[in-house]
């Protein structure tokens, strides 16, 4: 009999490959506070992030953040208010066009949701009713005026230019994030082994498309493609 495939392993419980949270430091979200300031403590890194995190002493209670580029340790951070400085957290409608954010909120009060990763910046278009916000992809998407988001760019970016080298490394980075540094392609196995085996050449014999809704040990392939739009 053939092993079973990982996503049947994962099954529809949860995922049994989790991440190691008793390394992992605690949640980036952004303090539930209109007016304030902050000052930044130190800059450590975050096992399972691509950035490093600032430690914000928020009125004697310690605070993460994701480091924006440019700043320091010692640095005061305002919480609210029209400053429109690096490291800086505002709403989205006080914060002028062109200027570069990160971290933004999708729904007001939710502690942020995007533009996390390190180097990403997402770009202020318009302001009104509802702001426009270039995203890191390219994508235009609206946000709420009174969303809130971090003045300036995600600091390690530079972290790719690096090469891993060997593959330990590569092992390594990866087990902080639950994600696997191999894989075999399912055309390479015997076809008890998955449902893109078997066969006297690689291939996958039929429709490799599977809805959203089939059974984990059928999820193998494309799940649930949509259409290309243009």
């Amino acid at each position: 009999m053939g092993k079973r495939l990982r996503t049947q392993r994962r099954g529809a419980g949860g995922s049994q490959y989790r991440s190691p949270s008793h390394r992992h430091v605690d949640d980036v979200k952004l303090p539930r506070m209109d007016e304030g300031t902050g000052t930044i403590r130190d800059l450590i890194q975050a096992p399972g992030r691509s950035s490093p995190l600032a430690v914000l002493d928020i009125g004697g209670r310690k605070n993460y953040q994701l480091a924006a580029e440019g700043t320091r340790v010692g640095q005061t951070v305002e919480i609210g208010g029209d400053n429109v400085a690096v490291g800086n957290i505002t709403v989205l409608g006080r914060i002028p066009e062109g200027t570069p954010v990160h971290n933004i909120e999708g729904m007001p009060g939710d502690g942020g949701r995007f533009v996390k990763t390190a180097g990403a910046s997402a770009t202020v278009v318009s302001r009104g009713g509802s702001v426009m916000v270039k995203m890191p992809s390219g994508q235009m998407k609206e946000f709420h005026p009174n969303c809130r988001a971090v003045i300036g760019v995600v600091a390690g970016g530079g972290r790719t230019d690096k090469p891993l080298a060997k593959a330990g490394k590569n092992y390594h980075v990866l087990r902080s994030k639950s994600v696997a540094n191999k894989a075999t392609k399912g055309i390479a196995m015997n076809a008890a082994d998955h449902p893109h085996g078997g066969g006297n050449h690689p291939h996958v014999g039929g429709p490799n498309c599977r809805k959203r809704t089939a059974s984990p040990g059928q999820k193998a392939g494309f799940i649930a493609p949509k259409k290309r739009k243009g």
